[in-house]
């Protein structure tokens, strides 16, 4: 018996030996989210380090939760997907993060930002049907952030491929949205909307009307954002 072993043959007692660890249940939402790439799934997780991803990936394959597979057209880099039993596990994780989005406080959720996985949740989210069919950039600057995370810049290409970049691109830009870190989560969260925020001053947006008048709509949420939160 390990020391991570609750000694119980019941079968929450023996999934929680695998699901519990920490970072784990965070790194299958990434996985279950549709990230294969390490590089992709550290920037889902940005406050964990590259070791202990490696530590859990090798967790994960050895419990038969994914695979590690080497790409044909890129073979020194691996892609890690989800095998049969970890597909298995989408329900679970969505099953949480509703819960999360119920009945966890507000307060303490928003005591927790990071411009780095909300931009990247918000890239992998976006939805381009409203986005003209061109290339796109829109610049979210966030005044209060040090000036390494104030700026950054999401690409919608034409093959309605989503970019996201934190240095410069050196792009036009369509569209700037200048908000605070803490009013884009709560829009992101589904705790607020952009026509809220812009209401009472602390979200503007300045250039393409059409993409302006439509954020709502392409911004997309989280995908538990249509939650009612009951937790205050």
């Amino acid at each position: 018996m390990t020391n991570e072993s609750y000694g119980q043959f019941c079968p929450v007692a023996m999934a929680a030996e695998t699901l519990c660890t920490r970072w784990t249940i965070v790194l299958l939402r990434e996985l279950v989210a549709g990230s294969t790439r390490f590089n992709e799934l550290r920037r889902g997780v940005p406050r964990m380090s590259p070791a202990l991803l490696s530590k859990r990936l090798r967790d994960l394959e050895a419990k038969g939760i994914v695979e590690r597979r080497t790409l044909r057209e890129t073979p020194e880099i691996a892609a890690y997907r989800l095998t049969q039993a970890g597909r298995d596990l989408q329900p679970v994780i969505e099953a949480i993060g509703l819960w999360g989005q119920k009945w966890v406080e507000t307060e303490p959720s928003l005591e927790n930002l990071d411009p780095e996985l909300l931009m990247w949740d918000m890239r992998r989210n976006l939805d381009t049907e409203p986005v003209p069919n061109r290339q796109t950039v829109i610049e979210f600057i966030y005044p209060e952030l040090p000036p390494g995370q104030r700026r950054w810049w999401l690409i919608v290409e034409p093959d309605r491929s989503v970019d996201l970049c934190h240095v410069d691109p050196g792009f036009d830009v369509d569209l700037y949205v200048h908000t605070d870190l803490r009013t884009m989560t709560e829009i992101w969260m589904g705790l607020c909307s952009v026509a809220r925020a812009v209401e009472r001053d602390s979200l503007s947006m300045i250039g393409n009307s059409g993409l302006a008048s439509t954020m709502q709509t392409w911004l997309g949420l989280s995908p538990f954002a249509a939650q009612e939160k009951l937790a205050v």
